[in-house]
C-alpha cells in the first residue's frame, strides 16, 4: 500500500514510522526545509517528551475532548515512545510534575532519533513540499492522492498531520484546515491554548493593601518583574464576580512585559479558555490571579519565618532584610505593595505594616485582561471536528482512505507531555492497519 503523510512534526513521523514498519511504501511531504521544526522549542528546546503519569491518567489532563484519544493512547503509550527513543540511544529522565526530557536535555536528539527510525525503514522525505490538494475519487467519496506543484502522487492512504495554526513559523499554518474543508469536513473554532496571559489594571480589587498601592495596574507591575521565574509558587485564577476559584496549580511561572507566562499559567490558559463568558470577564477586570509566594508555609509559619529574619537584621533597612526570603528583584515591589517605606528600619516596622507584608507574600494579586495571539500558543484548541473522525483508527468518516493525527484535530491538553502523547498516539493510530 502506498501511504503518504503531510506533514513531518512528532505526529506525521510517528504515523510514517509505523506505516513502514507494516511494510507499506511511504513519503513524508513537509513543505518547511526540515522535519520537526516545532518539537525543536518544545521544552524550552529540552523537548518533554510525554508524561510518567499511568496512560489511563492522561485523559484527565486533556479538558480538550480528552475521551476521543482513548484507543490511541491504548495502541501507543508514554512507555512505547520511550522504549523507541532508547533504541535509538536516547536515554530519558524524569523531572519534577512527570515530566520525561532526554538526558541530554536537548529536543535535537529526540528529533534525530525519529529520523534515523524513518531512515532504517526507508521513508521517502520531500522537504520544501507544499500539498495544493488533496485528490478524491467522489462517486466513491475516496481519496486517490495528492496534488503538487509539479505533479500529482498517488495514494492509498494519507495521513493528514500538518499541525494547528500556533507559531506559524515552525509551518504550522493551517493549512491542513483547508484541505479538511474542501474535503467536507467540519473545523471547530480555533483558539489558542497553553497561552500566555495579559495582565491588566487591579484599582477595582477589594484588597486595600493593593489599592493604595503605587501599583495601579498589573501591567506596570509584571514589566518591573520581566524576566522574573518563581518555582514552587501556588496560583489561582478567580471569577471575582462569582468569588470562585477557576482553576489552581502548584509550580513555576514566568513573568513578562506583557503579564505572565510559564507551566502553571500555560495550563491555567487551557482552563481559562473554556470559561463561561470568559471574555466579557476579562473586559470588566473580574479574572484576577492570586499567587501564593511561600505555599510551604501556612500563615502562622510565614509569620514566624518573617519574625526570625526581622530580628536577624532588626537594624537593617528593610529593603536589606528579605534578602533570605524573597528573589531580589521581588524585594521591593513587596515592600511597596505593602505599604511600607523601603527605607525603613525592621525594628521600626508596625504591626500592621507587617501584616500587610504577610498577607501580600500569600496573595500577590495581579487581574488579567486577556490572552496573547494563537502565535504565541504553544497549542490550537479547536481543529477537525472529532465527531468526523472515527477515535479508533483517525479515518475520517467522510471519506475512504483519509486519515488525521496529532493536533490537526479537536483535541488540547495541559503543559506537560500530554500534547506531544497525543501527537504520538494518534499519529501511530492513523498510521496502522485498519
Amino acid at each position: 500500500m502506498k501511504v503518504i503523510v503531510i506533514g513531518g512534526g512528532p505526529a506525521g513521523m510517528i504515523a510514517a514510522i509505523k506505516s513502514a514498519e507494516d511494510n507499506n511504501e511511504v513519503i513524508i511531504l513537509e513543505k518547511m526545509n526540515s522535519l520537526g521544526r516545532k518539537l525543536l522549542i518544545t521544552g524550552k528546546g529540552r523537548c518533554n517528551i510525554t508524561s510518567s503519569l499511568p496512560i489511563e491518567d492522561f485523559i484527565k489532563n486533556i479538558p480538550g475532548n480528552g475521551k476521543f484519544l482513548y484507543s490511541s493512547f491504548q495502541n501507543y503509550t508514554n512507555e512505547d515512545i520511550i522504549k523507541l527513543l532508547k533504541e535509538e540511544h536516547v536515554e530519558v529522565k524524569e523531572e519534577r510534575g512527570n515530566r520525561i526530557f532526554p538526558v541530554s536535555d536537548k529536543s535535537m536528539d529526540v528529533l534525530e532519533a525519529l529520523k534515523r527510525r524513518l531512515d532504517k525503514l526507508n521513508v521517502q522525505v520531500m522537504i520544501n513540499t507544499e500539498v495544493e490538494e488533496i485528490e478524491v475519487n467522489w462517486e466513491e467519496r475516496k481519496i486517490t492522492g495528492i496534488k503538487l506543484k509539479s505533479k500529482v502522487l498517488n495514494a492509498d492512504k494519507i495521513i493528514l498531520a500538518t499541525g494547528g495554526k500556533s507559531y506559524p513559523a515552525t509551518g504550522s499554518t493551517g493549512d491542513g484546515y483547508i484541505m479538511a474543508k474542501k474535503l467536507g469536513h467540519h473545523v471547530t473554532v480555533i483558539k489558542p491554548s497553553l497561552v500566555p496571559i495579559c495582565a491588566n489594571s487591579i484599582h477595582n480589587l477589594e484588597n486595600e493593601v493593593v489599592k493604595k498601592s503605587v501599583y495601579k495596574d498589573s501591567l506596570r507591575l509584571s514589566k518591573e518583574l520581566q524576566g522574573l521565574s518563581l518555582k514552587n509558587v501556588q496560583i489561582k485564577f478567580i471569577d471575582t464576580e462569582k468569588n470562585k476559584v477557576i482553576y489552581e496549580d502548584f509550580g513555576e511561572m514566568l513573568f513578562t512585559h506583557f503579564g505572565v507566562s510559564g507551566p502553571t499559567i500555560l495550563s491555567g490558559s487551557a482552563h481559562l479558555r473554556r470559561y463561561k463568558n470568559i471574555e466579557e470577564l476579562f473586559e470588566k477586570g473580574k479574572i484576577v490571579l492570586n499567587i501564593d509566594l511561600k505555599p510551604a508555609l501556612d500563615e502562622e509559619k510565614l509569620k514566624n519565618r518573617v519574625m526570625r529574619d526581622f530580628e536577624q537584621f532588626k537594624n537593617k533597612e528593610i529593603k536589606n532584610s528579605l534578602k533570605e526570603l524573597l528573589p531580589q528583584k521581588l524585594i521591593l515591589p513587596i515592600i511597596h505593595l505593602s505599604q511600607i517605606d523601603e527605607n525603613k528600619t525592621v525594628n521600626s516596622i508596625t504591626k500592621e505594616e507587617r501584616n500587610n507584608l504577610l498577607k501580600v507574600l500569600k496573595n500577590l494579586k495581579l487581574t488579567v485582561s486577556s490572552f496573547r495571539p494563537i502565535e504565541e500558543a504553544i497549542i490550537t484548541a479547536g481543529g477537525i471536528d472529532i465527531k468526523e473522525i472515527n477515535p479508533r483508527t483517525m479515518e475520517s468518516k467522510l471519506i475512504q482512505g483519509l486519515y488525521f493525527a496529532g493536533e490537526i484535530i479537536d483535541v488540547d491538553a495541559y503543559t506537560g507531555g500530554f500534547n506531544l502523547q497525543i501527537a504520538y498516539s494518534t499519529g501511530y493510530t492513523a498510521g496502522g492497519l485498519n
